[in-house]
């Protein structure tokens, strides 16, 4: 089963963030083989870490919170809050197999998080060359519908809020995001 996490920094946390790097790191090599995406997001136009997003297959809803959850910087504080759903791959790649590789334009997280009244987004859009990663937030039981995450290359943060559909949606963020890790 794959989930969608994303860690959100508490304010002023960043300090703490780095010193506990090394040990998310390590942390997160243990889940090598099962992730399909990671990253850190930042804040709007700066350098300050706002963020990470891992997209992991796991064995099911106690496994993804437990990876979360037991994550070092979310047991030391660095996190305000956590959100973790079910997620589907549907580019049935990681961020690794991109072919637009680790660098090279600009990369965000679109997050569109589900208005009343039905899906949007269920096929993957035109475009797919800038898709790093996307597919449909879930409910633990992957029958309900919470919205859509997207890792994209975008030129500027607009383009990429326009991978999707603006109305279908009760808010869409937009997350400068890099690729994670040591790979």
């Amino acid at each position: 089963m794959e989930f969608f996490c994303y860690h959100r920094d508490r304010p002023g946390s960043t300090a703490l963030r780095m010193e506990l790097l090394e040990r998310h790191w390590s942390y997160m090599d243990q889940y090598e083989k099962e992730l399909i995406a990671r990253g850190p997001t930042f804040a709007p136009g700066g350098d300050a870490p706002s963020g990470s997003v891992h997209i992991v297959d796991l064995p099911g809803p106690a496994a993804a919170r437990a990876f979360a959850f037991d994550e070092p910087g979310y047991q030391a504080g660095v996190y305000r809050d956590v959100l973790l759903l079910r997620w589907r791959d549907m580019l049935g790649r990681t961020m690794w197999d991109f072919p637009g590789g680790r660098t090279g334009g600009n990369r965000y997280l679109v997050l569109g998080l589900g208005a009343a009244g039905g899906a949007a987004d269920l096929t993957v859009p035109p475009g797919r060359d800038d898709l790093i990663a996307y597919g449909p937030l879930l409910s633990d039981d992957a029958t309900a519908w919470l919205g859509t995450a997207a890792l994209v290359r975008a030129p500027d943060a607009d383009t990429a809020r326009g991978v999707l559909t603006a109305d279908g949606y009760a808010g869409i963020e937009v997350h400068p995001w890099e690729f994670g890790g040591r790979r």
